[in-house]
């Protein structure tokens, strides 16, 4: 198997391990009392939320291999299916 052939599923555990890891940290920064913890019931959501808007960019800027080995093999993907696509359209039945 080459490197490529699971390019999606690698970027998408590496972006899930990177919000998990910040999820954790602000947790555990919000526990401790370095970060506001949330008016009343809202802290997991303002936890998630947060660790969400810190991923993105780690993300964007940590898995840009990553990301553009899947986009090569989605690319690949949707070539190949427009020649199959087009190799069916040739082969139409002409009696129908």
């Amino acid at each position: 198997m080459s490197s490529k052939s699971h390019a999606t599923l690698r970027y998408t555990a590496m972006r899930a391990g990177i919000f998990a890891g910040c999820l954790v940290l602000v947790a555990l920064l919000a526990y401790v009392g370095i970060i506001p913890a949330g008016i009343g019931k809202s802290n997991p959501l303002w936890v998630l939320l947060l660790a969400l808007v810190l991923s993105a960019p780690l993300s964007f800027v940590l898995l840009r291999k990553q990301r553009e080995a899947m986009s090569e093999q989605v690319a690949g993907g949707v070539d190949r299916a427009k020649e199959k696509l087009v190799a069916n359209q040739g082969q139409e039945d002409p009696a129908a």
